[in-house]
């Protein structure tokens, strides 16, 4: 049972906001602040609603049964509905206690999306576009706005690798479970034997970092700058335009030459930077609580095999949960991918709902 002191402080929490909210007036900082956090806390109002109504529409009921002066008939009727109410109960209180969890502070923040071609050459290359047009899809899907910051094609229409800016509402929520090493399997068409291929690209989701979020001082870079230069070496600039940063203390390499202004690809590659900081804090936070964590989700580390998308059988099969669904097309044409989120995001959930309740 949830203590109701708990419920009712949330509640009146969310009922102060409203009211300093109408004290204030639109279009202050304050209020898009306050406006921010009365939203966010929407479902979880309506969780504890359901909630308490419940429970007190099983105190009523259990006092009419109880009642000695009652009619027989009205207590039968009483009793009928108290066991629906008891059994509806228990996952009233699951949906609330999803609600109460610690919500991820990246979670509502954009993403940087980078998917890299992995082994098996060009057709790894080809599978790396065929990811990078999936969430291309999905985005439109849910609104979102991508932008690319740098794109590296092959001659044969695949991408070596992709770094993209993806901007909206939730994206890092949705988008993080992405992590990982995906695999394909299917006949390529350059393969007259009709012989089965194994290849494989790497997807990483780094939530974008402001500055707030990250300090990068200028005597921990070094930064290098140089003509940018297209395949197989020509010249595409006459200029140095092209930018690599260097962070000393952790030696992570960021470079950019996709703009022709050295000042836009300097700053491509510091928000590129500062994203990958702020994710490694927040993969080390992570693997500190994974040491006593149970029913953990991947860890989103590059090296593991996440996904595999099987063309001649037509199915998906994401390996950290054992799911597989039939409807490899509608999953790459983004149309099914929120199925397989809303699998891992559940999952996530009852992991971190099971440490909490263990004291974990």
């Amino acid at each position: 049972m949830i203590p109701q002191e708990k419920l009712q402080s949330i509640v009146d929490h969310h009922r102060d906001i409203e009211t300093r909210m109408a004290e204030i007036g639109g279009g202050s900082d304050d209020f898009i602040r306050l406006s921010k956090e009365y939203a966010e806390l929407g479902p979880v109002i309506v969780a504890i609603g359901n909630y308490t109504s419940c429970l007190t529409e099983i105190g009523d009921l259990e006092g009419l049964i109880a009642d000695p002066e009652g009619e027989a008939e009205m207590r039968e009727l009483a009793e009928a509905e108290l066991t629906d109410l008891r059994e509806r109960l228990p996952q009233l209180e699951h949906a609330l206690r999803i609600q109460l969890l610690p919500a991820d502070a990246a979670d509502q923040k954009n993403a940087i999306l980078e998917v890299r071609a992995g082994t098996g050459g060009d057709e790894a290359a080809l599978f790396a576009g065929d990811l990078l047009r999936m969430y291309q899809r999905y985005a439109e899907i849910k609104g979102w706005k991508m932008e690319a910051m740098q794109v590296s094609d092959t001659d044969l229409g695949g991408v070596k690798e992709a770094q993209i800016l993806v901007s909206g509402r939730g994206v890092f929520a949705r988008l993080k479970y992405e992590s990982g090493v995906h695999r394909v399997q299917r006949v390529p068409e350059t393969e007259s034997s009709g012989r089965i291929h194994t290849s494989a690209a790497t997807v990483a989701v780094l939530p974008e970092a402001e500055e707030i979020d990250v300090e990068i001082e200028e005597k921990d870079l070094r930064v290098d700058v140089y003509r940018a230069s297209g395949p197989g070496g020509q010249s595409v600039n006459t200029t140095d335009s092209a930018v690599r940063l260097t962070h000393l203390p952790t030696s992570i390499v960021v470079t950019q030459q996709d703009e022709k202004s050295q000042h836009k690809n300097r700053a491509k590659a510091m928000k590129i930077l500062r994203s990958r900081l702020y994710e490694m804090e927040r993969a080390k936070a992570d693997a500190e609580r994974a040491a006593s964590r149970r029913g953990q989700i991947g860890s989103g580390d590059r090296s593991e095999r996440v996904r595999t998308y099987n063309f001649p059988q037509g199915r998906v099969t994401d390996h950290r949960i054992g799911l597989t669904l039939h409807k490899l097309d509608k999953v790459l044409a983004g149309e099914a991918l929120d199925e397989v989120v809303d699998a891992l995001t559940a999952d996530d959930q009852a992991g971190r709902l099971a440490d909490l309740e263990s004291g974990a």
